[in-house]
């Protein structure tokens, strides 16, 4: 990864992007099984009290994912 990607770990809440890829196979079928596919919008709804885990709104569906694992998603603005 080069400086200029970001990924759903560094979004605000309320902030929302586009899912442009993973950078872990593995988890990247977990993911897309949940529904998040490249080119879907997400939005990040809500972060647990002690920052883990993450709740995202993607195609109408809350998902959640731990920070660790959200690292892994690659997006755009």
């Amino acid at each position: 990864m080069n400086g200029l990607t970001k990924t759903l770990a560094q979004l605000i809440k309320g902030e929302t992007a586009t899912i442009s890829s993973f950078s872990d196979d593995t988890l990247a079928l977990k993911l897309i099984e949940m529904g998040c596919i490249p080119g879907e919008k997400i939005t990040l709804q809500h972060v647990a009290p002690l920052g883990c885990p993450y709740a995202f709104e993607v195609n109408g569906t809350l998902v959640s994912i731990r920070k660790s694992e959200a690292q892994f998603v690659l997006i755009s603005q």
